[in-house]
């Protein structure tokens, strides 16, 4: 109940917002907070509940702003402090965010929910352990924490434990059948078959009980792989083809304009860039430049088995230097590249170093696998001129299908539609071929067919290009244990290498415009 010293309508404010912030409606619950704020700004309940409706939105630095002023007032409050943690944790504040969530398990440890916060920011910050300990806090209190379990058997996935995440995703289905994460969780591990009777209990739940789109393309991408695990491939691509043609409604892409800044990133690296001022700058790093589900996984994988190397994943830190730059400058990549001095690249790639140092505390060598890395060959020469770039590819109709056949976490926008896939892939092919031409000494082309037709051969002049002592381990990467973060490949590379992972030619007949636009 609301304090005494708030006038009626004030109560009634608070209420209504309330009740729209239980609807997901930020929006709705904006204004009437406001008006308690005008009249009791002190008010820490309102305080809290304003910092809510902001992390709605995805203001996630003026929520834990407001949600901090609740916190001074209240201390010991653990619903305050979990949920301040997350609003830091979401702005970058993370050491912060820790002490919070932390001091929410202190104060409320019979809490289950405080244990899953905590775990879920833990699990983003990759530190999988704790992690996993958190969830399994939460699950102690609370068996049918569907949302722990779910994200335990990610942890699972990720580490390779491919039993246990098929495990917990199980259970989930057994206490919430018509669960979309746990199908789509155990669709995407891709070693585990699905049965007859999974694809009809996804069909049951597609067909009568409307599930919201987010959760109806989960579902479809998860029918997609039962039916083709029972061969039955053209209701397989039918599946696949309702789910893609959702996602697509679901997210922004503009081929054109990918293809015009594909188009100023030729010209923008036209002209010779300034002599570098230290040629070995970057020497630690190897970057692995692919389309998604080229085989960049496994590349990444064989080299993160070598002794001197650390596999640091998709990492973002040249995205962010390139983007820190173009703020700065007041103009985005590439339109500053003709602008920059020898001085400005080598500033750019110490900050890069900088921000990756993390990646060489255990070795001294790193991976780095961002997905637009294939962009950025011409940005990488420039700014870090001793690096190495592998440039790794497949199949043109396999690399489309396959990016066609998997959802994506974030970003990926362009793989919903055949036709854009053919769109992307003709601008990666066409800049790939550039860079080759450009760089031919700095950039080492890698087949996926040929590496696992010629794994040895293929693998020791990898390493001989990145200037690595030869180590067996490579040529044994499935025996290596770490940490990988794509989990659409996660089960793929605990596997032996092998040459038997095309799936589009079972759906040639289904693919045929994709294939006439990638042969033109």
């Amino acid at each position: 109940m609301s304090p005494p010293s708030l006038s009626p309508a004030a109560r009634q404010w608070l209420s209504d917002a309330g009740k729209a912030l239980s609807q997901g409606r930020a929006d709705l619950a904006e204004q009437p907070l406001k008006r308690v704020l005008a009249e009791a700004p002190g008010f820490a309940s309102a305080q809290l509940m304003y910092g809510i409706a902001c992390q709605m939105r995805g203001d996630s630095i003026t929520a834990a702003e407001y949600m901090r002023k609740a916190a001074q007032q209240r201390p010991d409050d653990p619903s305050i402090l979990t949920t301040l943690g997350g609003a830091l944790y979401d702005s970058g504040a993370t050491e912060e965010a820790f002490v919070c969530l932390r001091r929410a398990t202190e104060l409320a440890p019979m809490q289950a929910s405080n244990w899953y916060n905590l775990g879920k920011a833990l699990k983003l910050h990759w530190q999988l352990d704790e992690a996993a300990d958190a969830f399994r806090r939460t699950l102690d209190l609370d068996e049918k924490h569907i949302n722990a379990r779910n994200t335990l058997a990610d942890i699972f996935t990720i580490r390779g434990n491919i039993p246990d995440a098929v495990a917990e995703y199980r259970r989930v289905l057994a206490l919430q059948p018509d669960q979309a994460h746990a199908w789509h969780g155990l669709a995407n591990l891709k070693t585990e078959s699905l049965t007859l009777t999974d694809a009809k209990q996804i069909r049951h739940i597609l067909q009568n009980q409307r599930p919201a789109p987010d959760a109806r393309v989960l579902l479809g991408f998860s029918l997609y792989k039962a039916l083709e695990d029972q061969h039955d491939y053209a209701g397989a691509f039918q599946a696949l083809r309702e789910a893609n043609a959702l996602k697509r409604k679901l997210v922004p892409w503009d081929a054109a304009a990918e293809h015009a800044h594909d188009e100023d990133i030729i010209e923008a690296f036209r002209h010779p860039l300034p002599a570098p001022l230290d040629p070995t700058l970057g020497s630690e790093a190897i970057f692995i430049a692919s389309l998604p589900r080229s085989g960049s996984t496994l590349v990444e994988h064989i080299l993160a088995s070598h002794a001197l190397v650390e596999g640091a994943n998709e990492i973002r830190d040249l995205s962010q230097v390139l983007d820190d730059e173009s703020k700065q400058r007041g103009k985005n990549f590439p339109h500053w590249v003709a602008d920059a001095t020898a001085e400005d690249w080598a500033r750019l790639g110490k900050n890069y170093l900088a921000r990756t140092a993390r990646w060489r505390i255990k070795r001294p060598y790193f991976t780095d696998k961002g997905l637009q890395n294939w962009q950025w060959v011409g940005v990488v020469r420039a700014m870090l001129p001793g690096a190495k770039i592998v440039n790794c590819h497949r199949d043109p109709v396999e690399t489309c299908f396959a990016c066609y056949r998997q959802l994506f976490s974030e970003g990926i926008h362009f793989s919903y539609d055949l036709d854009d896939l053919a769109s992307y892939y003709n601008d990666y092919r066409r800049l790939s071929h550039y860079w080759q031409e450009r760089y031919p000494s700095h950039v080492f082309d890698l087949s996926y067919e040929t590496l696992v037709r010629e794994p040895e051969t293929q693998i020791r002049q990898l390493l001989s290009f990145c200037q690595l002592p030869f180590d067996t381990a490579c040529l044994s990467p499935h025996q290596t244990q770490r940490d990988v973060h794509s989990t659409a490949s996660a089960a793929q590379v605990r596997q032996p290498i092998r040459g038997d992972t095309a799936r589009s030619p079972r759906y040639r007949d289904f693919l045929q415009p994709l294939i006439q636009r990638l042969d033109h």
